[in-house]
């Protein structure tokens, strides 16, 4: 259950032709595709609910922090992309530097992620485009725009179509999806560059006073909605106040999402070593920087205390009567969504491709198209999936599902760093996290206060969905393992 495989084999095993992956991604690329995951609903909607209800104006120091919790495990997936550029992120990691069990269940877990937030994500960008269409005088039928907009079973076409539209880019290359994610990333940060500079003329002083509003006790949360933390040591979280800002920065970490899916191209870029550090790190400092900008300006734009929930951006232009830059908003977050889906589902794939190729999973899936090079095979069979879950399913917020089994994930490979800083010292690392063990160690401090932070019922949910991995392990995966034969 322990073994590990070595780095010297999980590079090996790049290198046999039907399970080979086409090298085409380059440092730009990367960021690219790292911008286009992590700015999605998050800068267009988080922002107004963290201000208004537990950050005020502090907001932008609350991204600061989230994305100082970011950084620190960034700076330890840049290492391992560097060091391990095979494709899994920390599936791969945990297998090289804990043990197969541990690694079977990130990579566990990262499935699941993915799945969840490809078809909440579909879902959201259904909603944006049937509103966009709705403004120039088109509806779509009730019984084609998801189960809750008519009686019985309805069906969601816009976010079916859209995850078998992006399923089929990512089956004929990288390149072509890097292609399409710069156009949409493109358009994507000028919009939110359109924000910003547009908001600025209509920003007031006034509104930015208090900065940091008085502290308020947060309503003590019971049973299920009740924060993990509050039940172990009777912390109770406090809305506003200096607490407050690291309250909002366990919220606004949800938008912060996707840096880590870069590192699962690691095997598709062409001098990884080289640019898998520059596209995790470049990415994460692009968007929090857009991020400080824009709370700031929606923060200066409207006070605090009258922001909108829903569509925060988007009803500050309409309250300073400027409707034509709300409409742009909204064409930025459908567009935007566009890109958050792909390559979602671009990660899960290649964890789902590695995993195969490890014989955790049937190797049937572990075969590269003859021509583009791509995992066909999961890619479909994933995508179909995902599809048909868009599709028919009302899908409610799993925000704090999906962002557990993140911070679980930034756990692992803070660990990994450590362990394989020990055990292979003489690895030739292209890129080094400093400070070692200060920084992993902090890394993994952070990301347990986080979890912590989330409700009982999340960590119920995760458990459930752990243990049923844990018997699939046991029943298929243990006795399948490419390493357990070579033992043998």
């Amino acid at each position: 259950m322990f073994r590990t495989k070595s780095v010297e084999q999980s590079i090996r095993d790049t290198e046999e032709p039907e399970h080979a992956l086409r090298k085409s991604l380059s440092a730009v690329d990367l960021t690219v595709f790292g911008v286009g995951v992590i700015i999605g609903t998050g800068i267009f909607v988080l922002t107004g609910k963290v201000a208004k209800e537990t950050a005020g104006p502090a907001t932008a120091l609350a991204f600061v922090a989230a994305g100082v919790v970011c950084a620190l495990a960034a700076l330890c997936y840049a290492e391992f992309a560097s060091t391990v550029p095979v494709a899994g992120s920390a599936y791969t990691f945990a297998y090289t530097a804990l043990g197969e069990l541990v690694a079977w269940i990130i990579g566990w877990d990262l499935v699941l992620e993915f799945a969840l937030g490809t078809a909440v994500v579909a879902v959201g960008w259904s909603g944006y485009v049937r509103s966009l269409m709705d403004n120039v005088g088109w509806t779509m039928p009730e019984a084609l725009s998801g189960p809750d907009a008519a009686e019985g079973v309805g069906f969601d076409v816009l976010a079916f179509a859209l995850v078998l539209v992006l399923t089929a880019i990512l089956v004929v290359g990288m390149k072509l999806s890097a292609r399409v994610t710069s156009v949409v990333v493109a358009i994507k940060v000028a919009v939110v560059l359109m924000v910003i500079i547009a908001g600025l003329f209509f920003v007031k002083a006034e509104n930015y006073r208090p900065f940091i509003p008085p502290a308020e006790q947060q309503p003590a949360g019971s049973g299920w909605d009740a924060p993990l933390v509050q039940l172990m040591f009777g912390y109770e979280p406090t809305n506003f106040g200096v607490m407050g800002i690291f309250t909002a920065a366990s919220i606004v970490f949800f938008a912060f999402l996707g840096f880590d899916v870069v590192a699962t191209a690691a095997e598709e870029t062409k001098v990884p070593q080289r640019d898998m550090p520059r596209g995790i790190l470049g990415s994460l400092l692009i968007c929090t920087v857009l991020y400080v900008a824009v709370s700031l300006v929606v923060t200066g734009m409207q006070h605090y205390s009258e922001l909108s929930v829903s569509a925060p951006l988007a009803d500050a232009f309409k309250a300073t009567g400027h409707p034509f830059y709300a409409g742009l908003i909204s064409f930025g977050a459908a567009v935007g969504l566009t890109t958050v889906c792909m390559i979602l589902l671009l990660g899960q794939t290649r964890v789902f491709f590695a995993m195969s190729r490890d014989g955790l999973l049937p190797r049937f899936f572990s075969k590269t198209h003859p021509r583009f090079r791509t995992p066909y095979r999961p890619t479909i069979l994933l995508g179909v999936v995902i599809a048909v879950i868009a599709g028919f399913t009302s899908i409610e917020e799993l925000a704090t599902l999906v962002n557990i089994g993140t911070l679980f994930a930034f756990v692992v490979v803070a660990l990994g760093v450590l362990v394989l800083r020990r055990t292979r010292p003489d690895l030739p690392r292209a890129f080094r996290t400093p400070l070692v063990p200060l920084l992993p160690i902090l890394s993994v401090a952070a990301s347990v206060w986080l979890m912590l932070n989330l409700p009982v019922e999340t960590w119920v949910r995760f458990g459930a969905w752990m243990a049923l991995g844990v018997i699939v392990y046991f029943v298929y995966g243990r006795s399948h393992s490419r390493m357990a034969r070579k033992g043998r």
